[in-house]
């Protein structure tokens, strides 16, 4: 036989087994006679008959390759060790070779999982050809088993990579964007053909570009955090709503993006405000990134959201406390004198201010308690609050008692009616608190040319206090009457 005698077959660097399944064919036959025609289904309804099948192929040459490739020393010591070259593995993949043969193809392939002498375990890319003239009873087959083991375990170790991408993409806890910015990046390649260099300036010309870029980003797929983040209960509902989540304070953080980009920032992030599927704000921090193998075209990049919703509104209330008072939530002395400050500098005129003290207050305190002191003072705050409501004036709690309207642009006309609206307020609040009713001493000046901007504050609480010493005078007087007519009585 030719192929026996052939240099090619022991030289080959692939290994190769001349083998004979003609008792396979007997057996072929047999079943056939016995009337089986689904010989996949008959093969897979008992195992034991694929490993009869296997036994009954009788190999009959294999070369160098092949002793070298399963450890053995020669091929009797091959052949008296087939058990453990194929063992259990085989049998799934040895079906679909006798499947082959029972349909009369001649030639075959198929991946299998063979083992060495010593245990090591081998993946292989089994190939097969039914020699011509041996077609009528299959006694003579060239198989060759090329070792693909260094091929399947690179494609297990990228399968893992790839499921471990996917799930620190979809499980991570962060919002993950991917997103294609080829258009945009061709865009912004055009215009530096055309010549253009301040890129900044061509957007506060051009604003319908911003809007173009928009359209231009295709969203490719987002994680399970984005969903959480936005109140979306899919992919396909929050594609479906994205404007609602990028609202109009989206437009100048994308131009900014733009400029970053055109810069050649291609790394970078940023404060943003996004919007729920309900309509609620979310403060984020945008990370965007152009992926490395995407460097040339943009069509793959990542913006990565943290909710920052949360140390925003800290951020806020500590903002807030630092300018105003807790109780009565109007301004703080801290706000009021940064006020001064920057009236004193805006040269701002006219200006004017009031100055108010609540009377008896302490009385109050020593005699109801500091709770009832303290909802008097916040029935100050809210009379207050809707004094300056809608207008440039600030309202400032400078002490325990004692409170400035700062009224920058009034002139004294301006100032009697702000008089006029507060002495109303107070009058309603009056009515419904009838039984604890707030009394004020008040100091109102208007800004003088050429003054100071303390000198006039100054004379606004001057005029106060002598309210005030003539509140406490006619006060103890009617008190010292009291007193004498319960005497006489």
């Amino acid at each position: 036989m030719e192929i026996l005698d052939s240099p090619f077959f022991e030289l080959s660097p692939i290994a190769m087994w001349l083998e004979d399944y003609s008792e396979i064919k007997k057996q072929f036959d047999l079943w056939r006679e016995q009337g089986i025609q689904d010989l996949y289904q008959f093969l897979q309804e008992d195992e034991t008959r694929i490993l009869d099948c296997a036994k009954k192929i009788k190999i009959l040459k294999v070369n160098a390759k092949t002793l070298d490739l399963y450890e053995a020393q020669d091929f009797q010591q091959l052949c008296d060790n087939l058990n453990l070259i194929f063992k259990q593995d085989m049998v799934k993949s040895h079906i679909h070779e006798l499947v082959a043969l029972w349909n009369g193809e001649t030639h075959f392939a198929n991946s299998a999982v063979n083992y060495t002498l010593t245990g090591q375990r081998l993946d292989i890319q089994l190939k097969a050809i039914v020699l011509p003239n041996y077609e009528h009873d299959l006694s003579r087959l060239l198989i060759t088993t090329e070792d693909i083991t260094a091929y399947v375990e690179a494609r297990q170790l990228e399968e893992k990579n790839r499921h471990l991408a996917e799930a620190r993409f979809n499980y991570s806890p962060t919002s993950l964007w991917i997103e294609d910015f080829s258009r945009i990046k061709t865009r912004l390649d055009n215009l530096r053909a055309l010549g253009i260099e301040d890129f900044s300036t061509f957007l506060d010309v051009h604003g319908e570009f911003i809007n173009e870029c928009i359209q231009d980003i295709v969203l490719v797929d987002v994680n399970q955090a984005t969903l959480d983040l936005f109140g979306a209960p899919s992919k396909d509902v929050l594609f479906k709503n994205i404007h609602l989540i990028f609202a109009q304070e989206m437009r100048q953080t994308f131009r900014e993006q733009l400029i970053e980009l055109w810069n050649g920032h291609i790394h970078h992030r940023r404060e943003a405000i996004n919007y729920a599927l309900d309509g609620s704000i979310r403060h984020v921090l945008l990370h965007f990134t152009v992926f490395p193998d995407y460097l040339d075209n943009w069509s793959m990049v990542q913006v990565a959201l943290t909710d920052i919703t949360a140390r925003k509104k800290a951020e806020n209330y500590l903002e807030y406390l630092g300018k105003h008072d807790v109780l009565t939530k109007l301004y703080n002395r801290s706000f009021y004198s940064m006020e001064i400050n920057r009236l004193q500098r805006n040269m701002l005129r006219p200006v004017s201010c009031i100055f108010i003290d609540m009377n008896g207050l302490k009385e109050v305190n020593d005699c109801l308690g500091h709770d009832a002191g303290d909802a008097l003072l916040q029935r100050m705050g809210n009379i207050l609050n809707q004094l300056i409501h809608q207008t440039l004036y600030s309202a400032s709690r400078i002490g325990g008692d004692e409170f400035v309207v700062l009224l920058p642009g009034a002139d004294e006309s301006a100032l009697h009616n702000c008089l006029q609206t507060l002495q109303e307020l107070l009058r309603v609040d009056n009515q419904f608190y009838s039984s604890q009713k707030i009394s004020l001493s008040i100091g109102h000046t208007t800004h003088q040319a050429g003054e100071h901007m303390e000198d006039m504050l100054k004379r606004a609480d001057l005029l106060m206090y002598e309210q005030k010493r003539a509140y406490y005078l006619e006060n103890s007087r009617r008190k010292s009457a009291e007193s004498e007519d319960s005497k006489r009585c």
